[in-house]
């Protein structure tokens, strides 16, 4: 293999590299302020093509498809600062400086892959981040609150296995 060819390959595989690191980095549902309703709103943006170096244009909106056809001032947002509006960003910042609401343990920094937190409705229903969907993150984060992993699982597990729990509060 001559040295020009393999300049060549190291050149494309950095490329793609970069390409993938961005459009990853680019990709996921938005939270933006709708400047025609001024309600949270969630979007999607082509990340391909943002990747690409293209302008920011929406893959899909909360409002569509009978909005379709608004005047997408919302992008400015997204253009001013891509991650900002991520929802894993908007959630991470939500959870910033709680406790959770059953253990009262501050959350400190969030696990996002192995111990995820969850979410406690005002009935005590517990339900992870993913079941929210993210057009109704806006209403969840204001009237749910936060719980810890601990605690999401043994909430899940005495709704889903009341036979197996024993109640045996401790008396002072």
């Amino acid at each position: 293999m001559s040295w020009g060819l393999l300049l060549l390959v190291v050149a494309i595989a950095a490329g793609a590299a970069w390409l993938g690191r961005r459009y990853f980095a680019l990709r996921g549902a938005r939270v933006v302020q709708c400047p025609e309703t001024q309600a949270s709103v969630v979007v999607d943006i082509h990340a391909g093509r943002a990747a690409l170096g293209q302008r920011f244009d929406l893959s899909g909106c909360s409002r569509w498809p009978e909005r379709q056809s608004c005047g997408r001032e919302c992008l400015a947002q997204i253009e001013r600062a891509p991650s900002d509006c991520l929802v894993r960003t908007v959630v991470t910042k939500w959870y910033e400086g709680k406790s959770c609401a059953v253990c009262r343990k501050p959350l400190g920094e969030i696990d996002w892959l192995e111990r995820k937190p969850g979410l406690i409705d005002r009935n005590g229903r517990a339900r992870p981040w993913p079941d929210v969907p993210a057009d109704q993150l806006p209403q969840a984060m204001a009237t749910d609150q936060p719980i810890c992993f601990d605690c999401y699982v043994a909430a899940t597990f005495r709704r889903e296995h009341p036979e197996l729990v024993l109640e045996n509060r401790w008396k002072n």
